[in-house]
């Protein structure tokens, strides 16, 4: 007689019922530790290690290899000055009390003009993103726009307004507005329709629509715009500064970049390229950064902070 009774096979492999029941358990757990939260503060010995210790080891090298160089007399000492010689340049500024203005000027400049091209730049990127026709005729001319280099504004800027801070606003704009927008666009593109329509279902449409269901899921493509937008307004700026000159606008970073071209002192060159590279890594590290961990955080892609 054939037994109608199933024998349990120690060595058998488990059937598809056990499969699923431990690729669920195991989706459960990926779950819960991407919901956890890492709520208490690392070590600062971590700390020191992780984040302080590589910059400043990059830094180190930089200024070592720096040092070589100018021991192996590689050019004239007048082409590539010592490490020293630039520290002596940021001692006499500090004490002629000229180094913070210099900082100043520039920083309180690319700051505003950030703003200007963020209030412009953001109706604009929704505009584009929103409406058909005013994609199709203004879109291409803002990536055109993008690609054009800033410092192509800074002689019409010039016989327009003339030497006066609203020609270096307007450069900025001009360098800051198209990536903003283009941003934002991007950010809205990838928003999955899924989310769209449930936010019609629910009574979202028109701004409460725009404000909270597309904004939020379009965040991370407008925060990397928003950063662009920062580092072309920067540039932008510079390349203002640089060009023009006059005694009304001030002694920014690009002033004192021409004024070392100008003297032949490449220690005040190396001054003025090294605080334009310090703006915008502190830029970058005390506004940008946070606001990237933020993003990420919120949306479950960071777990510890």
């Amino acid at each position: 007689m054939v037994s109608t009774e199933t024998e349990q096979n120690p060595g058998a492999k488990p059937g598809p019922a056990a499969a699923d029941t431990g690729d669920l358990a195991g989706l459960e757990a990926g779950l819960d530790a991407l919901e956890t939260r890492h709520t208490g503060r690392p070590p600062l010995s971590q700390t020191l290690v992780q984040k302080v210790l590589p910059p400043a080891t990059a830094i180190v090298l930089v200024l070592v290899v720096w040092q070589l160089l100018v021991w192996a007399k590689v050019t004239d000492s007048y082409k590539l000055p010592a490490p020293s010689s630039v520290w002596s340049e940021v001692e006499d500024s500090w004490t002629r009390g000229t180094l913070l203005g210099f900082i100043w000027t520039s920083v309180s400049r690319g700051l505003l003009g950030f703003l200007l091209a963020l209030v412009i730049g953001t109706p604009l990127g929704l505009l584009v993103a929103r409406v058909k026709f005013v994609r199709a005729a203004i879109g291409p001319i803002l990536s055109g726009l993008q690609s054009l280099p800033s410092v192509a504004w800074v002689p019409p800027a010039v016989i327009w307004l003339g030497l006066n801070d609203s020609m270096m606003y307007a450069v900025i704009l001009l360098g800051a507005v198209p990536s903003i927008a283009n941003g934002l666009v991007s950010g809205i593109d990838q928003v999955p329709p899924l989310f769209l329509r449930a936010g019609r279902t629910l009574g979202a449409t028109g701004l409460r629509g725009t404000w909270h269901i597309v904004m939020p899921a379009a965040l991370p493509g407008y925060l990397a715009g928003l950063k662009q937008g920062w580092a072309f307004s920067w540039r932008s700026l510079m390349a203002a500064e640089i060009i023009a000159q006059s005694p009304d606008l001030g002694m920014g970073l690009g002033q004192l970049l021409e004024a070392g071209r100008t003297n032949s002192s490449m220690s005040q060159v190396f001054l003025a390229i090294l605080l334009i590279l310090i703006v915008g890594i502190a830029i970058d590290l005390l506004i940008f950064s946070p606001l990237e961990r933020w993003v990420l955080r919120s949306r479950g892609l960071l777990v510890k902070n």
